[in-house]
């Protein structure tokens, strides 16, 4: 990989290498001050955004007032950027769409309050594809958001922009969400850690709640394992979750051996590539030679139960593109106009009305596959398997310019391990242990069972150290 194709911006600053927790740590001493960390966040912003396009709106002024009077947390004082798709008082939220030219929001969503109650200040918002629908943080006629570690590579999606503003050392942290992959697969294309958080973990989102299946969970993307657990145990102090166990503050690896399954096939016709299922297999070893018993598990599901699932999800996420077509001047702006809408949002809202008499159908057995899902770990603690079935793509693949016809086949055979924790509620989470001959990250994806976080965190901590992530500054030429 050329020089000029990598971006960062990593430097002798206040930030310095540090994650949010070393941040934080630094405020909290003396070292630096949160005025100092935000400036130097603003100054690294500036310095690659026009390459990487990860930044929708900017907010830095109202972060340099945040900055001057600091409440509690454990990120107190630490920058980051806050996606598109949810509402920052002061700030509009368009989606990501061309569709939408919204006024600002009045007051914040409940999650942002959440987000914010671990001390973090807002620079912004980041960037995302339209509504969220896509893999790729591309658009029919704007500029991309650009993967740090290769320019020419999608970043993934839909937390595209938080995944590259970390991933390049502009924040530490970002908020990301994830309704299908959209925290995991940015994770996995940009080198980074993502936990997706079992169903009603975290506050549920207004719009998400009134779904007939919430899919969608709001996390971030870090890019230490701790940065994560101390997010997780924080916004736990925030509101403790009923129906769940505190997951607490994590710190350190799994102390008793596990049972761990393993999946290398995914759907029938989905193949995996060779650096993919490579990832996973090196993975697997690590996991072997640090004592757990490891087996091969197959298939998560039935062959039938798979086919019947993907066709029940695809459905689902045609609805939701329904809803957005037909119901946006009410659920989001009335400025929205549905003739604006890119070709994946308008292909799959006519993919759901062909088909909208599968709807009860495929509600109530995505309904089901929380029990399903459950069951599956019935002999095994975790299961280990790629985020996505081929390594991350070049920028134009999954572009919506390609209409509809081309792009949904593409997106179907590269997001083929993700939706099953979303429909079932399951957490997962996204480490970068592996990368290509080209020196892009791979990320290998861990399951466990609902509300088993703290299980996740303590296997990824393990793994960390073992396996020691790699840096962007520190990437072989």
């Amino acid at each position: 990989m050329s020089q000029s194709s990598r971006v960062h911006s990593f430097t002798d600053d206040a930030l310095g290498e540090l994650d949010a927790t070393g941040v934080a740590a630094a405020i909290a001493a003396g070292d630096i001050t949160a005025a100092e960390g935000v400036d130097a966040a603003i100054a690294r912003a500036e310095m690659v955004n026009g390459r990487l396009n990860a930044i929708q709106t900017a907010d830095f002024d109202r972060a340099r007032s945040s900055a001057r009077s600091l409440g509690p947390g454990v990120f107190a004082g630490v920058p980051t950027f806050i996606k598109d798709n949810t509402d920052f008082a002061g700030m509009p939220s368009n989606q990501g769409s061309l569709a939408v030219d919204a006024p600002a929001a009045t007051r914040n969503a409940a999650f942002t309050d959440q987000l914010l109650s671990t001390g973090l200040i807002s620079l912004g918002k980041s960037t995302m594809p339209e509504f969220g629908f896509n893999a790729t943080t591309e658009y029919e006629s704007l500029p991309p958001t650009r993967n740090p570690w290769n320019t020419d590579y999608s970043s993934g999606a839909s937390s595209g922009g938080s995944a590259a503003l970390v991933a390049a050392g502009v924040v530490p942290i970002a908020h990301a969400n994830d309704g299908g992959g959209s925290i995991r697969i940015p994770a996995a294309a940009c080198g980074l850690v993502g936990l997706k958080l079992t169903r009603g973990r975290e506050i549920i989102d207004a719009h998400a709640s009134g779904m007939p299946v919430n899919i969608v969970s709001n996390g971030v993307l870090t890019r230490t394992v701790r940065d994560t657990a101390a997010f997780v145990a924080q916004i736990e102090q925030y509101r403790n979750p009923r129906g769940l166990a505190s997951v607490g503050l994590v710190e350190g690896p799994v102390r008793r051996r596990l049972r761990i399954g393993v999946i290398t096939r995914s759907l029938p016709g989905i193949p995996l590539d060779s650096d993919t299922h490579a990832a996973v297999s090196n993975t697997t070893r690590a996991l072997a030679d640090l004592g757990h018993d490891v087996r091969d598990i197959g298939l998560p599901l039935q062959k039938k139960d798979l086919l019947a699932f993907q066709e029940d999800f695809t459905h689902y996420w045609g609805l939701m593109a329904f809803a957005v077509q037909k119901f946006g001047k009410k659920t989001m702006d009335s400025t929205f106009d549905p003739s604006r809408t890119d070709a994946l949002t308008r292909g799959l809202s006519r993919m759901f009305l062909r088909h909208f008499w599968r709807t009860p159908g495929a509600v109530r057995r995505l309904r089901k596959s929380e029990a399903i899902y459950h069951e599956a770990f019935a002999n095994v603690d975790v299961m280990v398997s790629p985020v996505v079935a081929h390594t991350t793509p070049q920028l134009g693949y999954l572009s919506p310019a390609h209409g509809f016809d081309v792009l949904m086949p593409r997106l179907l055979a590269y997001v083929a391990f993700t939706p099953l924790n979303n429909a079932s509620g399951g957490p997962a989470i996204s480490l970068p242990l592996e990368s290509t001959d080209g020196g892009l990250p791979i990320g290998v994806q861990l399951s466990a069972d609902q509300g088993a976080e703290r299980l996740l965190l303590e296997l990824a901590f393990e793994l960390e150290a073992a396996q020691p992530f790699r840096r962007i500054f520190d990437a072989v030429e």
